[in-house]
């Protein structure tokens, strides 16, 4: 009896990122159309939570995280949900990077942007993306596991199941985690705003 397809495609991503890992420039290649159609999938979820008339182009965004996780070469990637995981934040680093750079050529700085025209992101949203990684970094030095949470379920649209498998730990306690990240992530926005 044949196993079932979607631990085949898991089984493939990762003994393709553990080849890549010891140095096989061909698993990249190799690696780069399965991985294309999921990271494009967790994307285009990400962007359905913006504002309707947000022009960020999912695939875009794809492309850009892909291009910066080439530079991983040398990490040992332990599996598929490790590799989305790592992919998360890399998503969000490219999201704020962008965010930060608009807002300073707002404040007449010039700089090239790596996503070029594609994006189109308006000056509120640059804020509150900005604000976000803030509030997730301050998070992060006093509980990194709730702040890898919501990078992992917000930028990289992990499933619950997935983020416990990345982070050993089990669904119920994402669950928690989670509730508790998005209360004190709130209560930390709120703080700032008043400021």
């Amino acid at each position: 009896m044949d196993r079932n397809p979607d631990a085949k495609a898991s089984q493939q991503i990762t003994e393709l990122l553990r080849a890549w890992s010891h140095g096989d420039p061909e698993a990249f290649d190799k690696l780069a159309p399965i991985v294309y159609t999921e990271l494009h999938r967790r994307a285009c979820r990400h962007m359905a939570r913006e504002r309707p008339d947000h022009t960020l182009q999912p695939t875009a965004l794809v492309h850009e995280a892909y291009m910066r996780l080439a530079d991983f070469q040398r990490l040992h990637w332990k599996n598929r949900v490790h590799f989305y995981a790592i992919s998360s934040q890399v998503m969000r680093h490219v999201l704020v990077d962008f965010a930060r750079v608009r807002a300073r050529q707002r404040r007449g700085g010039r700089q090239r942007i790596s996503l070029d025209e594609c994006l189109n992101i308006g000056v509120q949203h640059d804020a509150s993306l900005i604000a976000l990684d803030d509030a997730l970094n301050a998070l992060a030095s006093s509980d990194l596991r709730k702040s890898r949470v919501v990078e992992m379920k917000f930028f990289g649209g992990l499933s619950t199941r997935e983020i416990a498998e990345a982070l050993h730990v089990s669904p119920e306690t994402v669950l928690r985690d989670w509730k508790f990240a998005k209360l004190w992530l709130l209560r930390e926005l709120r703080t700032k705003d008043a400021v």
